[in-house]
């Protein structure tokens, strides 16, 4: 990637956090994997939370981890800690693959599976995880792992 074009998506991600600041609703499929691959792609795993009120409106979008070229430490009684303290009824996960392949690794099936357990203990709801890769991204909702 040049210069010119990190500054570009540098600002494209300031303009979309601007409006969604403003207008909290991700409203579409599309709106949401466009949201996901401007937010979280990049050179190293990044790991976001989308913390959802009870209307699916965004209250927050929190980065909780970095990782390597080929990991990311996620840990989920820090996801759900979160979501307790934002009164969020709602979560998405979302984190990258900067290889640019979305499939999911068994860590990450296995890291989905025990924050869904925690959410469903507690009354809250886990809506997807998506992994973003090079120009594509992944549901494993869609994929039938949730």
């Amino acid at each position: 990637m040049t210069p010119q074009e990190e500054t570009v998506i540098l600002e494209a991600r300031d303009i979309l956090g601007r409006y969604l600041s403003r207008n909290p609703v991700i409203d579409s499929w599309q709106a949401l994997l466009d949201y996901c691959a401007l937010t979280v792609r990049g050179p190293i795993e990044r790991f976001h939370v989308l913390y959802l009120d009870r209307k699916n409106r965004i209250i927050a979008d929190e980065l909780l981890s970095t990782g390597t070229v080929d990991h990311v430490p996620v840990y989920p009684r820090e996801v759900i800690k979160r979501a307790l303290m934002l009164n969020a009824c709602a979560l998405i996960l979302i984190h990258n693959h900067p290889s640019g392949d979305p499939t999911p690794s068994e860590a990450d099936l296995s890291m989905t599976k025990e924050i869904q357990k925690g959410c469903k203990f507690l009354g809250l709801t886990l809506h997807d995880h998506i992994i973003v890769g090079a120009g594509t991204e992944l549901s494993l909702r869609a994929l039938g792992k949730l």
